[in-house]
């Protein structure tokens, strides 16, 4: 009987070993941590923030990173309007930050802003007026915070918008205006993007896309706003023909890696795509009556990286007005594998752009850093 208790006890005290032992279920907050860490700038003099900025009454998150200080400043404005882009940076844009010092910045109504805010007291706020005003606070402060007295802009999609404005108020503070899926006329954009929805729904004989699509005929006609009911038709069946990600039926795999950025908590994570919903009410609409087209002339240098198969925001349509525009220098930039996300779609040549064709502009600033 001992004999049998003895045993009885080593094997409770084998399989509790092994309980103790077995390997726990891997959690977002192991990958963040892992994501974290790999990305760490361990650089001497290297800049890793991660904080809230009042800007327009309201406290604003914002990430600034970069492995040398004396590195030129980009700031970037994400699309949507309250499509972030701080939490899928973590995958975009370690390698900028060997050549610039990048600030992400969750916009009001969007992302760490929305959550760090009381909705019912910021929503009534989220007008194009106070976007644009935000915009110009925003890069007064980056510009005050980190020394320089230029930066680069680079606006994404809706971000776009507001880098366009920012470039036509204040150009001497820019070394560059880069627009990355450029909004130009958004009406035009948007009838050429149902007209090619339409065209795509045909060959493919889905009958469910062309009675979706004709439904919402006629589409973005006159200056009337395009409902946000029958936008939502619009891009369902052009993202899924891979009009804003090439070769993939929409974002999934964007929205998928946002559960993996390092800056955002759980709350955080809880909240963003209530903060792109509330934006998009707020904003989208009045937005897509926007039309540059009277916009002839910019007096800073302008660069603009278009994807070849953009639906989302016409690239066809961005490089028409562009090539009627005046800069001091100007260049387009084809990306040809990329529709509206070039940035994920095509990150190594993104980055070869940026230093190739935007970092030469602070050429006079990095010598003088360098003395």
């Amino acid at each position: 009987m001992r004999f049998v208790l003895l045993l009885t006890l080593l094997a409770l005290g084998a399989i509790s070993a092994h309980a103790a032992d077995a390997p726990r279920a891997f959690t977002r907050a192991d990958a963040t941590s892992a994501i974290a860490d790999m990305r760490k700038i361990v650089v001497p003099g290297g800049i890793e923030r991660l904080e809230k900025v009042r800007i327009g009454g309201i406290d604003q998150w914002i990430s600034i990173r970069g492995n040398n200080p004396r590195n030129p400043v980009l700031l970037m404005l994400h699309g949507g309007p309250g499509w972030v882009a701080m939490p899928t940076s973590w995958y975009f844009q370690r390698g900028w930050e060997e050549y610039f010092t990048v600030v992400q910045w969750d916009q009001r109504g969007a992302g760490k802003t929305y959550a760090s805010n009381d909705p019912a007291l910021v929503t009534p706020t989220l007008n194009v007026a106070q976007m644009v005003a935000d915009t110009e606070e925003m890069a007064a402060w980056v510009r005050r915070e980190l020394g320089k007295e230029k930066i680069f802009v680079l606006g994404h999609s809706w971000g776009s918008y507001l880098g366009l404005e920012l470039a036509r108020r204040k150009p001497q503070w820019l070394h560059a205006y880069i627009g990355m899926g450029q909004v130009a006329n958004a009406p035009e954009s948007e009838r050429r993007g149902w007209a090619w929805a339409l065209e795509m729904a045909r060959k493919d004989r889905n009958a469910e896309a062309i009675a979706e699509l004709q439904s919402v005929a006629p589409y973005a006609q006159g200056a009337e706003r395009v409902p946000v009911a029958d936008l939502m038709k619009q891009r369902k069946w052009l993202n899924y023909y891979g009009g804003m990600v090439y070769g993939r039926d929409g974002g999934s795999a964007e929205a998928a890696a946002v559960k993996l950025a390092p800056e955002y908590t759980d709350d955080d994570l809880a909240k963003v795509w209530q903060g792109i919903d509330t934006s998009v009410d707020a904003l989208l609409s009045n937005v897509l009556t926007t039309d540059f087209s009277n916009v002839k002339a910019l007096d800073c240098p302008v660069i603009l990286f278009l994807g070849r198969h953009d639906r989302n925001v016409s690239s066809t349509v961005a490089a028409e007005w562009f090539e009627q525009l005046q800069a001091p220098s100007k260049r387009v930039v084809w990306f040809e594998n990329s529709a509206h996300e070039m940035m994920n779609e095509e990150p190594g040549k993104t980055l070869l752009s940026l230093v190739q064709y935007a970092r030469p502009f602070a050429a006079d600033e990095l010598v003088a850093e360098a003395r």
